[in-house]
């Protein structure tokens, strides 16, 4: 046991694991084993925090090795992306567009915002999961709920997604809690609320939000991904492989 705890805790940034975490990073690992399955994700804000940004729900679909499919509403637009190997499109008005076409936007457009946020900062639920547990201070077990306060710094990534560099907001009084739900030993649902002030473009903006990701269909989901996605995704990984050459 003293060994798994040790490995565990080097993979998770030198935390020291309970063994309430490591239970649920099996849970986790046990969803990623499935050959596949589905989510959903809301986001809960309530009135009067967040400035006008009101993410709408999210719907996922992945397959062992295989396609991901993934919709989210995003403003006006439906959004729909695939990704597969590390690469990915989007279906934006009607028009496949790769990460990358999508990120040569100058004008921080909401494309420029979403195809940077599926490239640099999405993850499968599994690995979500995993990432959240090492958030937290430490979890604690009630039936099959375990629960635990974010670390600070666990929180404030949270507020903000965006990566380290001279202009990025900071967040003041940030705090937070994460449950996981765990049935027959797999990951079924995984919460976190996050609350504090985010300072950002010379603004402040009390953040008040919590993310719900709920797993379905673990082993009878059908990815169906269309022919003219798969279609720019594999010219796109044919033309990544010709630049490597």
């Amino acid at each position: 046991m003293k060994a798994i705890l040790l490995l565990a805790a080097s993979l998770l940034g030198k935390q020291i694991l309970g063994a309430e975490a490591l239970d649920v990073i099996a849970s986790a690992k046990k969803l990623a084993d499935k050959p596949n399955y589905s989510w959903t994700t809301t986001v809960f804000v309530p009135p009067g925090t967040g400035g006008r940004f009101r993410p709408g729900p999210s719907f996922g679909k992945t397959e062992k090795e295989g396609y991901t499919w993934f919709s989210m509403i995003k403003g006006q637009h439906n959004a729909v992306a695939v990704m597969k190997g590390g690469k990915g499109v989007v279906l934006w008005d009607g028009e496949w567009k790769t990460f990358d076409e999508m990120l040569q936007e100058r004008q921080p457009r909401p494309e420029r915002f979403l195809a940077r946020k599926l490239k640099f900062f999405f993850k499968l639920p599994p690995a979500e999961a995993e990432d959240l547990v090492s958030k937290v201070k430490s979890l604690k077990k009630e039936a099959d709920i375990y629960s635990g306060e974010l670390t600070e710094q666990g929180a404030q990534s949270l507020l903000t997604f965006r990566r380290s560099c001279d202009g990025a907001p900071t967040v003041s009084g940030g705090k937070g809690t994460a449950k996981f739900w765990v049935n027959d030993g797999q990951l079924a649902k995984y919460e976190y609320h996050v609350e504090g002030l985010v300072h950002f473009n010379g603004e402040d903006r009390k953040i008040d939000r919590t993310v719900t990701t709920e797993i379905m269909e673990a082993g009878t989901t059908k990815v169906e991904v269309p022919q003219e996605a798969k279609n720019k995704l594999s010219l796109t990984r044919l033309v990544i492989a010709s630049e490597e050459l």
